[in-house]
């Protein structure tokens, strides 16, 4: 079956005076998927989503969005996306319902009202509806301003961190909203800084380093690229050093401990590390143990991984072990 990508690029490149933000990024991002866009921050995320939503032109490179070229048809490319950047573009001075209906009516949605309804009731903001925005908490400024990007169903929609600010309820909302959406047939490009909501909605994700694509893939896949995670909680403060050592000959990895847990961490990529192995090379090193597992690492721990300037190290928490 051909896939049939909402975003596309290739080569895309975007200087700053001197500062190269991005440096030839390839993007493929199928309809109907969640495209989930992570790196350290200047790694060039923002930089990306503001050039595919056409706020910015690029120096080099093609892409298509929603079918169209980014270069060659802008307005196009506009009309078929939504965007919620990280500073919200609601009007204070108008009411919740008034800015969902205004942006109804710049988009020429039919039955503005209604659907400035139905998307004030989605975001829970049906009681502050009358209410200036002015008024709103963060958090109900971010939800007022993803609802206005959703006003036209749009076939591609951008997300650069929507849920900065945002309780667990709000962040909730936004993923339902998410789903949603691709259930539709539409694709989103979501940045964020809480990776757990990434793993949760992600299809893919593309890691960016330094304005390029450093690794791509599901996030079971870039678990894979780091290995597992094994870490162990001893008796006391004594036995830390000694259960380093451990992992350490076990994983070839260099352990971090966590002092207040009294835990040890390390990752290896050794299919043949069980938890047996593990529990009796703790027990012949003496190691008062308390709690051993080994587990698949969580995107934070593939995020600090593979973002490290080395490439290596310890995916883990805490400080390095001595």
């Amino acid at each position: 079956m051909t896939t049939t990508y909402a975003v596309l690029s290739e080569g895309l490149e975007k200087r700053f005076g001197a500062v190269r933000a991005l440096r030839g990024l390839d993007l493929a991002v199928p309809e109907g998927t969640v495209c989930g866009v992570l790196g350290p921050n200047g790694a060039g995320k923002t930089t990306a989503v503001r050039l595919l939503a056409t706020l910015l032109r690029p120096d080099a490179g093609s892409a298509r969005v929603a079918g169209h070229d980014l270069v060659r048809e802008p307005a196009a490319v506009r009309a078929r996306i939504g965007v919620t950047g990280q500073d919200t573009s609601v009007d204070g001075d108008l009411t919740g319902r008034e800015n969902l209906r205004l942006f109804a009516r710049l988009h020429r949605v039919r039955g503005a009202a209604a659907r400035a309804a139905e998307l004030l009731e989605r975001f829970g903001l049906t009681e502050a509806a009358d209410r200036p925005a002015s008024g709103y908490s963060g958090g109900m400024r971010r939800r007022l301003d993803l609802a206005a990007s959703l006003v036209r169903r749009p076939d591609v929609l951008f997300l650069d961190e929507p849920t900065t600010g945002l309780d667990p309820a709000g962040r909730t909302l936004i993923g339902n909203a998410v789903r949603e959406l691709t259930a539709a047939g539409s694709a989103v490009l979501l940045t964020t800084q809480y990776l757990e909501k990434a793993d949760q909605l992600a299809d893919d994700i593309v890691l960016m380093d330094r304005g390029r694509v450093a690794h791509t893939g599901s996030p079971a896949d870039l678990k894979a690229i780091v290995g597992t995670y094994a870490e162990v909680v001893v008796a006391d403060a004594d036995a830390l050093v000694p259960a380093a050592g451990v992992l350490d000959r076990l994983t070839g990895a260099e352990p971090s401990l966590d002092r207040e847990r009294h835990a040890v961490g390390a990752v290896t990529r050794d299919p043949t590390l069980t938890l047996p192995r593990l529990v009796r090379a703790l027990d012949a090193a003496g190691v008062p143990l308390l709690d051993a597992s080994l587990r698949p690492p969580t995107l934070d721990e593939v995020f600090l991984r593979l973002t490290e300037p080395s490439g290596s190290g310890s995916a883990g928490a805490g400080e390095r072990a001595a």
